[in-house]
């Protein structure tokens, strides 16, 4: 079991943020104290992360950094090459935590070939740790089969009060792996639902990053 995880409890996501907006969301976020960011290939804003964290005067260990590799990747030969090119972006030469962002479309890669090459990235040291990223039951069986559940570090899933995904997560803590949050407060209209509105008001993260009602056992992005 994957008991002594690393992964930060609250972390500053980059979904849908780009250019000068990411520089300075990122360089804010270390400003007040955040120390995990997370991005991934498919947002296109990885160079400006690497730029604001190289801006920010916060020493590259004091991080965690998450990158998420992108389904057109998955393959053998592709996956370690894109992760390398994540890396320079990024200015780093190893990043915390990689995670297999979607499940493969219509299977295209199997899911040991992908785990596969991302064990061997982690072997190559280009990684501290590796995960998945929306992956149901079924697929995480898959998974813990390909590379062991103690090598994989968490599944990424949105999570919220509209969609708590009790399953996956009732799964994931009965094979040891870690649970991150993404939309923890879900988005859109349901967030002037009544019971959205009721949450508490004093909290040092931002809102979008509280756990609901306290009872969180994850991390949160």
């Amino acid at each position: 079991m994957n008991t002594n995880n690393p992964i930060p409890a609250f972390g500053l996501g980059t979904f849908r943020l780009k250019g000068q907006v990411v520089i300075d969301s990122v360089k804010n976020g270390l400003d007040v104290g955040y120390r995990a960011i997370d991005t991934a290939q498919i947002y296109g804003n990885e160079a400006e992360v690497g730029q604001a964290i190289a801006e920010s005067g916060v020493a590259r260990e004091s991080l965690f950094i998450t990158t998420k590799i992108w389904t057109d990747n998955y393959a053998k030969s592709k996956l370690v090459p894109s992760l390398k090119e994540s890396l320079a972006k990024l200015r780093t030469n190893q990043v915390d935590l990689t995670l297999i962002h979607w499940p493969s479309p219509g299977n295209a890669v199997p899911v040991a070939e992908f785990m596969g090459a991302l064990a061997e990235a982690k072997a190559q040291g280009l990684t501290r740790h590796i995960g998945v990223s929306n992956f149901n039951i079924a697929l995480m069986k898959e998974a813990i089969a390909a590379v062991g559940a103690q090598n994989i570090a968490t599944n990424q899933i949105e999570l919220h009060p509209y969609l708590q995904n009790r399953k996956v997560a009732e799964f994931a803590k009965s094979a040891g792996i870690h649970i991150t949050s993404y939309m923890t407060l879900a988005y859109g209209k349901v967030l002037n639902a009544r019971s959205s509105r009721r949450l508490p008001r004093r909290a040092t993260p931002p809102p979008h990053r509280w756990c609901w009602r306290g009872r969180c056992s994850w991390a949160t992005r």
